[in-house]
């Protein structure tokens, strides 16, 4: 990766800055006041919440009398998180101004790092549209998503703008189903359906170089949100075929298979795998963490080389992801601001103990998992696990196993996706300001001096 130059910030956006420098400034100052004058409720909540969050591991990794216990720990714990809350000498004045403050400092931020609303709408307004599809194709699953390609009348809507709709049936083959669509003269291809099937289209019209339209038609559409898609307009993601714009945005691959989003190895793979997930997810994940997580689990077998060329014989979980997401939770997985950087994000997970699972959970509850000793975190180009037998892994929300050694790779720049024109085309991360971030407090500092910010780039 490079490091890119944007042109210098104006007048506006440097006095932006410097309101949200000062702000966060004394947002932080009165926080650590209320702090500092409320000491007895500060220990009481935190003793709390580490009763909470160690209780809560011995819940999920014990059976018997053992989580019985944990049960009544974690309760207790809820108990004095609360007490702790009533005990403290809170100020409400204090923690209004600091909450204002605080507000004050990311809507100014925003502004002065060109990532406010208004900014983004003026970018994606000054894009230039492609010229309209003249053999447009979108192949359909109307059993996703709980049938939203049903409900919202796709097939009808194809025909009514001149889209040449394909009802995936079952037994079809989606692989050859796009190829049949493109040697019958498709010159853009979209797909109504889950991540997963986007990856499988996505795949095909890489290959014969072709747009592919995504329509958000799935259960959670992650894809499509870091396209900066509205995943809550179906049938407007239509209107890319007349009145689209063009990006190109890299694909991954494990072991040559396509993947738009995401591969996860370790717990949540291992889970996803039971039969019985998909009609009791919670159900499952309860009866099955303790075997995993508890003192007679064995480590999986999970063989791979960190950052810095060590190799770790195991993790408990493994990401690996097309492009870095924004972490600030394993449990949300957050967004990605780039899908053109040229590189896969890899982020994995040890946990060894309830004091480790404690760290990593505080952690977490603060956005900070990156902090935690067992967490590593990197990008690459390229990315292998090894293991003595076949490896369970979740691709794109689907459930698979894959013969070792399985082999991440990036594909820059292998597909032109087409969105419409009146599309945000920004995913959530790219709009985000993590205020108290190191990165952002320099490149804060950058444009309040009058310099440009620096933005990084695939190189």
């Amino acid at each position: 990766m490079s490091v890119g130059i944007v042109s210098r910030p104006t007048s506006g956006e440097r006095v932006a800055a410097a309101i949200s420098l000062i702000s966060v400034a004394g947002a932080v100052v009165l926080t650590l006041i209320g702090t500092l004058s409320s000491s007895l409720g500060l220990v009481v909540t935190l003793t709390g919440l580490l009763l909470i969050v160690v209780g809560g591991w011995y819940v999920v990794s014990r059976r018997g009398s053992a989580k019985l216990v944990a049960v009544v720990v974690t309760a207790a714990g809820v108990v004095l998180f609360i007490a702790g809350f009533f005990l403290a000498d809170l100020s409400a004045p204090r923690i209004v101004v600091a909450v204002a403050l605080a507000a004050v400092s990311v809507g100014t931020a925003r502004l002065a790092l060109r990532r406010s609303p208004q900014a983004v709408r003026a970018h994606a307004q000054s894009t230039t549209a492609v010229a309209p599809a003249q053999h447009p194709v979108l192949i359909m699953n109307l059993k996703s998503g709980g049938g939203k390609a049903q409900r919202f009348h796709l097939v009808d809507e194809c025909h009514n703008r001149g889209v040449e709709p394909v009802v995936l049936r079952p037994g079809d083959d989606l692989l050859q189903l796009a190829e049949d669509a493109i040697a019958g003269g498709a010159d853009v291809i979209g797909m109504a359906g889950g991540d997963g099937s986007q990856a499988l289209v996505a795949a095909v019209a890489s290959r014969h170089g072709i747009p592919h339209v995504v329509v958000p038609a799935g259960t959670r559409n992650h894809f499509a949100l870091d396209l900066g898609l509205d995943r809550d307009d179906v049938v407007g993601a239509l209107d890319a075929y007349s009145d689209g714009v063009d990006r190109v945005i890299d694909l991954a691959a494990v072991n040559g298979r396509v993947f738009v989003n995401n591969a996860t190895a370790g717990l949540y793979a291992k889970i996803v795998q039971s039969p019985h997930y998909r009609d009791a997810k919670r159900q499952t994940a309860i009866d099955m963490l303790p075997d995993l997580l508890g003192p007679d689990a064995a480590p999986l077998d999970l063989r791979f080389n960190g950052p810095d060329g060590e190799m770790h014989p195991t993790a408990h979980v493994i990401l690996v992801s097309n492009n870095p997401y924004q972490l600030r939770s394993l449990a949300g997985m957050g967004t990605r601001e780039r899908l053109d950087l040229g590189v896969l994000g890899i982020a994995t997970v040890r946990i060894s103990s309830a004091g480790d699972a404690t760290a990593f959970a505080s952690l977490e509850a603060a956005g900070r998992p990156q902090r935690y000793k067992g967490w590593l975190e990197w990008s690459a180009p390229r990315f292998c696990i090894d293991s003595s037998g076949p490896v369970e892994i979740g691709l794109d929300g689907e459930a698979l196993k894959v013969e070792p050694p399985l082999v991440f790779e990036i594909k820059p720049a292998a597909l032109r996706v087409r969105i419409p024109r009146h599309a945000v085309g920004r995913s959530p991360a790219a709009m985000t300001v993590d205020i108290l971030s190191q990165a952002t407090i320099t490149q804060l500092a950058r444009v309040a001096a009058g310099r440009a910010a620096t933005v990084t780039r695939a190189g």
